[in-house]
C-alpha cells in the first residue's frame, strides 16, 4: 500500500497537481513549487540553512535570532530599511523529509499563519521546492490588500525559490 501511494504521490507531482501531505497545508492560501534540475539532497542542503534566507530574498536585509536556530527558535527578519521585521519561530525541522516550518509571530497583515518549505524528489536527478502557507485571516489594514499582500508574498518566495535553486546548481 505504501508502494502504491508513493507511486500516486509521484505521478500527480510530475503532472503539476499540488498534493497535500497533511491537513495543515488542506486549507493553503497560497501555494507556490519550482521545479530544479539538481538532486533534492543537493537542493536541500542550500534550503535548509535557516539563518542565510537574506542571501534569496531582496526583502530581507539581515537575520537575527532569538534562541536556539532550531525547533523553538526566532528568526527576526529585517527589511533593507531597518524599519520592518518579520518575526518569526520555526515550528519544524525534518531533515529526512527535507522540510521545515516556520509561524510567523508579527510583521505582516495576518493572524495565525504558518509557513511550510519542502523540498520532494521527482527522480532523474530533479527535484521540486513546495512552499504553502495557511494563515486564519487577513487583518484589513490601511498599508495593504489582502490582494496586495497576496501578490507581495507570491513575488516573494518566487525570488527565493529561483536563488535557492541558483545556489544549488551552482554548488558541487
Amino acid at each position: 500500500m505504501k508502494t502504491i501511494k508513493s507511486i500516486v504521490l509521484a505521478v500527480l507531482l510530475l503532472t503539476g497537481v499540488s498534493v497535500s501531505t497533511n491537513a495543515q497545508n488542506m486549507d493553503a492560501k497560497m501555494i507556490h513549487s519550482k521545479e530544479i534540475n539538481k538532486s533534492a539532497d543537493e537542493v536541500w542542503r542550500v534550503l535548509r540553512k535557516m539563518d542565510d534566507i537574506d542571501k534569496y530574498s531582496s526583502s530581507i536585509a539581515k537575520v537575527d535570532w532569538e534562541g536556539n536556530k532550531g525547533i523553538g527558535g526566532i528568526r527576526v527578519c529585517w527589511t533593507p530599511d531597518g524599519k520592518g521585521y518579520f518575526k518569526e519561530r520555526i515550528v519544524g525541522f525534518d531533515d529526512a523529509n527535507r522540510s521545515y516550518t516556520y509561524s510567523l509571530l508579527e510583521g505582516a497583515p495576518v493572524k495565525g499563519m504558518i509557513n511550510t518549505f519542502k523540498v520532494v524528489d521527482i527522480g532523474y536527478n530533479k527535484s521540486k521546492i513546495v512552499w504553502w502557507t495557511n494563515y486564519e485571516e487577513f487583518v484589513k489594514n490601511p498599508n495593504m490588500t489582502k490582494d496586495q499582500f497576496h501578490g507581495f508574498m507570491k513575488m516573494n518566495v518566487t525570488e527565493m525559490a529561483d536563488k535557492v535553486a541558483s545556489a544549488a546548481k551552482a554548488s558541487k
